[in-house]
């Protein structure tokens, strides 16, 4: 008894370490991105924790209900630099944009909370075909992994040059979570991630020191302030993105939900699952609007961490979600926790993404790669990742509603692979 009490609690910490890791770069890079002071991203972090630990469960209780965690979206982040670009040159203020985001966020969380509740999202399934679903998974982890190993190496956080020992501890830290996930036995398999985070936090400690943190506020405890940007802005541009990336929404939860059911024995998807992750989506983006934080999502790459570690119980993971959302209150547990490298949850998390890449390529497969599908999946891969690669500001001449949608690979992939599908019909 006793030790199924402390392999529940060690579960728990491993679900805990695994939300902070997902949670704690992103807003970060934002803080900085949009020019936000010490204490602003801290307040910041402070909201990303309880917004995604409320948010993830609300899914796992009331939602999908399976372990997903809900992180900062890779897509959201895209538009938010996108904008900050578009600001300056239009002479906006940050905290104007960062309104106009809150607008979209409220605005796709509505379109999904009815897609949902009414069941009108089963109608939109037929677009999302396995080689679809396959490929924005792929586009996802090119994505994922170019952030990631911008993480690993110190850029994403800092203008200042590499240290040495940050790139080797963070690829200490990669390659030590991959072997023990792929050769490791017993408990060293199951808690590979949390081992890697552990190991990688001490080296970091001894090897760089502290770093220089975040400011937290002196206050004891302290609620998460709510329209922290100011109350939420529109604009035509900012409506129209927000309908078009719902689709991308859409997308997201179908392919986290699909992943996890492949790894998780006897799990089946269904209309029920689906309908009821999308009207929680819809909440969760409202939430992230209502306490200014970037949006979130259904993370595919917790298909990974629990194909690594075998976390199939969803209660562990209700646990941490609720902790999690609990020390969001305390700012001198949140300075803690931020003090976590950033360089060494990437490091974990771009292990996990190796498993994402797997599944990807299972949903490709699914049916038979004839030249149609091939020719689909190619130009897809290649016009989706290959606008990933291109600088900030290469649009920039383009109307505003353009330069949203063509600054996302992931968005502009996605929809190729959709309307291929469906135009061309196999003969």
């Amino acid at each position: 008894m006793k030790n199924q009490q402390n392999q529940t609690a060690l579960n728990v910490f491993q679900w805990f370490v695994f939300l902070l890791a997902n949670s704690i770069a992103l807003p970060i890079v934002i803080g900085h991105v949009f020019g936000l002071s010490g204490e602003e991203i801290s307040t910041l972090m402070q909201r990303t924790f309880f917004v995604v630990g409320l948010s993830s469960f609300i899914q796992g209780k009331l939602g999908h209900r399976f372990p997903i965690v809900d992180g900062p979206a890779g897509s959201w982040v895209s538009v938010f630099v996108i904008l900050a670009d578009i600001s300056i040159t239009q002479g906006q203020t940050g905290n104007q944009t960062l309104q106009t985001l809150e607008g979209g966020m409220i605005i796709a969380g509505l379109l999904l909370f009815m897609l949902g509740v009414t069941g009108l999202v089963q109608r939109l399934l037929f677009l999302f075909t396995p080689l679809v679903t396959g490929s924005f998974l792929f586009i996802l982890a090119i994505q994922l992994s170019g952030v990631f190993i911008e993480g690993m190496i110190g850029e994403s956080v800092s203008k200042f040059p590499v240290q040495l020992e940050v790139p080797i501890i963070s690829f200490f830290v990669f390659f030590l979570v991959v072997f023990l996930s792929t050769k490791g036995k017993g408990w060293l398999k199951s808690y590979a991630v949390l081992i890697g985070i552990g190991i990688g936090w001490l080296l970091s400690l001894l090897m760089v020191g502290k770093g220089q943190g975040i400011q937290a506020d002196s206050s004891m405890i302290k609620v998460p302030e709510i329209f922290a940007w100011g109350f939420p802005d529109w604009n035509a541009g900012i409506i129209l993105t927000a309908i078009i990336f719902t689709f991308i929404l859409i997308s997201n939860t179908i392919a986290a939900v699909n992943a996890m059911s492949d790894v998780i024995p006897n799990e089946a998807v269904t209309p029920s699952k689906l309908n009821r992750g999308t009207w929680a989506g819809g909440i969760s983006h409202i939430l992230s609007s209502a306490f200014s934080t970037i949006g979130v999502v259904p993370l595919p790459v917790s298909a990974g961490f629990v194909q690594i570690t075998k976390q199939f119980k969803v209660l562990p993971f209700l646990i941490a979600c609720a902790l999690l959302s609990i020390v969001s209150f305390f700012p001198a547990v949140v300075q803690s926790l931020a003090g976590l490298p950033v360089y060494v949850a990437s490091a974990a998390l771009m292990a996990t993404i190796i498993q994402m890449v797997g599944i990807s390529m299972q949903n490709i497969v699914k049916d038979t790669l004839d030249q149609r599908r091939l020719t689909i999946l190619g130009v897809t891969l290649l016009i989706g990742i290959g606008l990933m690669s291109l600088p900030d500001g290469s649009f920039s001449g383009l109307p505003v509603l353009l330069q949203y949608i063509l600054g996302n690979g992931l968005l502009v992939g996605t929809i190729i692979a959709i309307i291929l599908e469906q135009v061309w019909k196999p003969s």
